[in-house]
């Protein structure tokens, strides 16, 4: 994330320059804008994962206004995965639910024919809905637009990556158990703890393993919690060492830790400083 950060303003630099260019064919400027509008999703997602929240809204706006001079609806239906992001990161929850409702019905014609790529930026879009949806204790709408992901990923059939969404059945169900976790659903999530996520992208399956990790917290079962996490830990040490659930992970056990689990020698309290759970 850090090396993205740092590269973001030369980035954002060149997205401004081909936006403004002149006398280029329309082909050339349309491309100009695709360019420009992946660019800003790409500072969107990136700015939300930093909590920029404030940024992370105004680089979607960008990233959709180019979108749409682009005339590309798959392009469009990106940058609307990044303005979904943002307006969820800024509480805008029914805004990022009408969004995603006006995205599918861009993308309908692609879906009926059963676009790959269409397929996949919608079912992201669903399913972070989803996941926001849970946050909010909304089950039914959470239940529905999982029901939406769901039907999406059987179409598509695989666990692919077009336009790096990484959607597919796995990653509907891994969505899932976030969903079931904000929704207290606690022996699902557990009950799901053997799910191959090592051909999925790094990020996707330490965010998985953060969650079965909680779930086994809440479940009173630190060991497997602890175990959990440092598979997280070695497979996206940055990641994994700057997220505010695992420090809440760890501080709920080393509370209930014996003497010995909560002393500064062993595994947990070390993995509590790496994280910096505890000063």
């Amino acid at each position: 994330v850090g090396n993205v950060v740092a590269a973001l303003p030369g980035l954002l630099q060149t997205a401004q320059a081909l936006e403004d260019a002149e006398d280029v064919s329309p082909a050339d400027r349309e491309q100009g804008w695709a360019v420009s509008a992946r660019t800003h999703h790409l500072a969107s997602t990136t700015l939300a994962k930093i909590g920029e929240s404030d940024l992370t809204w105004l680089a979607a706006e960008r990233a959709m206004h180019a979108a749409d001079a682009s005339e590309n609806p798959l392009v469009l239906a990106s940058a609307s995965r990044s303005g979904t992001h943002a307006l969820l990161a800024n509480g805008r929850f029914s805004d990022a639910l009408e969004l995603a409702d006006t995205t599918a019905a861009w993308l309908q014609p692609r879906i009926t024919e059963r676009d790959p790529a269409a397929l996949s930026l919608l079912g992201m879009i669903y399913l972070r809905a989803a996941v926001a949806a849970a946050r909010h204790q909304d089950r039914s709408t959470a239940t529905e637009l999982l029901r939406l992901a769901t039907d999406l990923g059987n179409e598509l059939g695989e666990d692919a990556n077009h336009w790096k969404t990484s959607f597919g059945p796995t990653n509907v169900v891994l969505h899932r158990i976030s969903a079931a976790l904000d929704l207290e659903d606690v022996p699902y999530v557990v009950a799901n703890g053997n799910i191959p996520v090592d051909h999925m992208p790094a990020e996707r399956g330490m965010t998985y393993r953060i969650d079965l990790a909680r779930g086994y917290c809440l479940a009173g079962q630190d060991g497997e919690a602890l175990s959990t996490l440092q598979l997280a830990e070695r497979k996206s040490p940055q990641l994994v060492r700057n997220n505010p659930r695992v420090r809440d992970t760890l501080r709920d056990m080393l509370k209930r830790a014996p003497v010995s689990g909560g002393a500064r020698s062993s595994e947990l309290f070390k993995m509590a400083q790496r994280c910096r759970a505890v000063q």
